[in-house]
């Protein structure tokens, strides 16, 4: 009897199981089965879309200058000691750039930022920026190729359409060329367009090293172009954040309006596109230019033939 009693309640419990399932549907355990099964998988497919997307190269987004208009005097040593030492936001500027240096700046940190994307931290824009938020290229001196005199970026530019190239490296001369070359081979010969090269070394044995080959660097460069290659050992420490210059291995490209505002920018390897944009750029900025001064041409001829009248009109 004992025998049948345990055997009946295991059929009971069995029934009862059996009415659960059916009245909770197969779908729903299924459902659930699925969703206990496809949880790692779908937490493994969020982490890699969060990777790539955090990898992906993005457009610029910020207009790069500075907010002072440049001028050819700069700091001595002793006045940006003196601000740092008086002025509040001076200091505050000084502690903010030395945390900065110490946390992301390492030895080799411009030669592993070149393992992602080969150095390229953005996309060139497609379009100007827009010239009431373009910010001022500052100012930049260095020795010329041509006969060793100092100049400086601020005199070469003012009132005409230029392209500025950093670089200091024999890759970066590459990646400056991947960007120009459409534009110079259509606007070299151009009377309002500038092209300047700036050999940029901070370093000061790269910067010796550098003067003392400056023989087989004239021998490099096209003798038309020594007048507008600058070999520079300016130190650029609190503008380079604001002009995007995050890589010493890359080079960088700037198209500079009339008035020393950074209008584009591009940096590393160029892409078709983004060359053919620097081209269609410049072609605006020198249209508009020419339009300007043709007005003004037009304009203080009128001005000139009205006071002859005035003069023939006296005598």
């Amino acid at each position: 009897m004992c025998g049948m009693k345990e055997e009946v309640e295991e059929q009971e419990t069995r029934a009862r199981i059996w009415l659960r399932v059916k009245r909770a549907g197969p779908s729903s355990l299924s459902s659930k089965l699925n969703s206990d099964l496809k949880s790692p998988s779908s937490d493994l497919a969020k982490a890699t879309t969060k990777s790539s997307s955090e990898d992906e190269l993005k457009p610029l987004s910020r207009p790069l200058g500075v907010r002072e208009k440049p001028a050819i005097r700069h700091q001595t040593k002793l006045e940006r000691m003196k601000e740092v030492l008086t002025n509040d936001e001076a200091i505050a500027e000084q502690r903010q750039h030395l945390v900065k240096e110490a946390v992301t700046k390492g030895y080799f940190h411009d030669l592993n930022a070149t393992r992602r994307h080969g150095g390229k931290t953005w996309i060139a824009p497609k379009v100007l920026i827009r010239q009431d938020r373009s910010l001022y290229f500052p100012d930049i001196f260095g020795k010329s190729l041509a006969d060793g005199s100092e100049q400086h970026t601020t005199s070469m530019c003012m009132g005409k359409i230029s392209i500025i190239c950093l670089l200091n490296t024999k890759i970066s001369e590459i990646h400056v060329a991947s960007f120009t070359t459409p534009t110079l081979a259509r606007f070299s010969s151009h009377p309002l367009f500038n092209h300047l090269q700036i050999n940029l070394q901070s370093n000061a044995l790269k910067s010796i090293l550098v003067s003392l080959f400056l023989s087989s660097l004239r021998r490099t460069i096209p003798p038309e172009q020594h007048p507008y290659y600058l070999v520079s050992s300016q130190n650029l420490e609190y503008q380079r954040d604001a002009i995007g210059l995050m890589n010493d291995r890359v080079g960088y490209v700037y198209l500079v309006d009339e008035n020393l505002r950074v209008r584009w920018a591009g940096c590393a390897d160029a892409t078709p596109e983004e060359a053919r944009s620097l081209e269609v750029c410049t072609s605006m900025l020198v249209s508009r230019l020419e339009k300007r001064r043709k007005e003004m041409e037009e304009k203080g001829q009128r001005l000139l033939g009205e006071l002859q009248e005035m003069r023939a009109s006296k005598i």
